[in-house]
């Protein structure tokens, strides 16, 4: 590789820990100072740039402080690709939710330092939850074209990916409300399995239906 080929590569990786140190400056002044009391000249100072630079990252401090976040969802998409072809898509989904949660080579939220108080300072603050919610529906949109294409079909014309993603990523939202109120850190992988169980055909059953369920099951099962 020559000079030429080299450089947009040195540029490339530059601008990448520019983003990098802004994202982590971001993270740091928020989490101690507060949203409201961080500004983005502030973050740009303690990066060491200017505000101009920063423009060009973010289009504001709240998608700088949510930057770590967003690698989650690629993450989780990335495991869902990887998932057997047999697979239901709510299957998958949810094993991808769990193959991201035990990743050792991308800590998930309930193993990163502060993302606790991360996602609990989201759930107070209007603009920060906005900008959550984006990326979330950013990676949901890829979780949708993903499961499209292992049924080989139009996301468009045929309802089942976005319904599955829309489940799953609903029962991830749940669990993720539940464990932020928790004050349990460690808790999100339980809260996970939780709101995943939660998606069963009891949710779809009257009362009656699901005493007779179980009726039928208690009388089958051996003593």
């Amino acid at each position: 590789m020559d000079a030429t080929e080299k450089a947009p590569e040195r540029r490339g990786r530059k601008a990448r820990r520019t983003r990098d140190t802004l994202a982590r400056c971001a993270f740091e002044l928020v989490l101690d100072h507060g949203l409201r009391s961080v500004t983005v000249e502030e973050i740009a100072q303690a990066a060491d740039v200017d505000r101009r630079t920063f423009s060009r990252h973010f289009p504001n401090k709240e998608a700088a402080v949510l930057d770590s976040v967003r690698g989650d969802g690629d993450r989780i998409n990335r495991a869902l690709r990887a998932r057997p072809a047999a697979e239901p898509p709510l299957t998958a989904y949810r094993r991808a939710v769990f193959d991201w949660l035990r990743d050792p080579a991308a800590e998930p939220w309930h193993t990163r330092p502060r993302i606790f108080d991360l996602l609990v300072m989201a759930e107070e603050e209007p603009t920060l939850y906005a900008a959550f919610h984006h990326i979330r529906v950013d990676a949901q949109e890829e979780s949708v074209a993903i499961l499209a294409a292992r049924l080989a079909v139009d996301p468009r014309r045929d309802l089942r990916p976005a319904v599955a993603v829309a489940a799953g990523a609903g029962a991830l939202l749940a669990a993720q409300a539940a464990w932020v109120r928790s004050g349990r850190p460690a808790a999100l992988p339980e809260f996970v399995a939780q709101a995943f169980d939660a998606l069963s055909a009891e949710l779809l059953e009257t009362p009656a239906e699901r005493e007779a369920h179980h009726s039928t099951t208690e009388k089958s099962t051996p003593s």
